[in-house]
């Protein structure tokens, strides 16, 4: 697979090297020559020193021929013009774009060309939720510009879930049970698997479903 990563700050250099670890094919592009004189020689990652805002620059790097770009400059307008750019002018498949400011987070859509935008305040919010809030209904990740959240439940003896098979649990269609954290281990979850006390429910819930599944596992 074909990665462009625009931005070569430390999230992109950590994504590249770990991508072309996995054997995919990583371009890093970056406007900053001192970010390029101080790490470009680094790995075997190739390097393109460039505004990934202009056109020329991601027709350089061959963009049109990428499976994915991640657009993760530390600028919030950046990313989106990275990211507009990559799907309408070069039709790259799938663009994923870090979105800095929570307050910004509304314009990471499709209209901007978004495919996935990862809110790193977000993340780290929802990681001290989970943690403080046993029992409550926290999204830990929005897809597809919000039509598509990934949500985590620790359950609690008093949830209504305790006990039921995932299939008799009448979960709504825009809803899955996509894994099972239990006793720190990853459980793959099917249908006669059998919730407990402590469970933590990872579900992936499209639609308007959100409020059915908090009732199912919360209560």
């Amino acid at each position: 697979m074909k990665v462009v990563i625009a931005g070569a700050g430390s999230v992109g250099r950590y994504m590249a090297d770990q991508l072309h670890a996995s054997g995919h094919e990583v371009t890093l592009v970056d406007q900053t020559p001192a970010v390029f004189d101080r790490f470009g020689s680094e790995g075997p990652v190739t390097w393109f020193l460039g505004d990934a805002c202009e056109v020329a620059t991601l027709d350089a790097v061959s963009v049109a021929d990428a499976d994915v770009l991640a657009a993760v400059t530390g600028d919030d307008e950046d990313n989106l013009v990275i990211a507009l750019l990559a799907k309408q002018e070069f039709g790259v498949p799938r663009v994923v774009a870090r979105v800095n400011n929570p307050k910004n987070e509304w314009m990471f859509n499709e209209m901007w060309g978004v495919d996935v935008a990862v809110s790193t305040p977000h993340l780290l919010t929802a990681v001290v939720e989970e943690a403080v809030n046993v029992g409550s209904f926290v999204r830990l990740l929005s897809l597809e510009g919000g039509d598509a959240r990934l949500a985590e439940v620790t359950l609690t003896e008093k949830s209504p879930a305790i006990g039921s098979a995932i299939a008799d649990l009448g979960l709504p269609r825009e809803s899955t049970v996509v894994a099972l954290i239990r006793d720190r281990h990853v459980v793959v979850p099917r249908g006669d698997t059998v919730l407990r006390p402590n469970d933590e429910v990872l579900v992936l819930v499209t639609g308007d479903a959100e409020d059915d599944v908090r009732r199912v596992l919360v209560g």
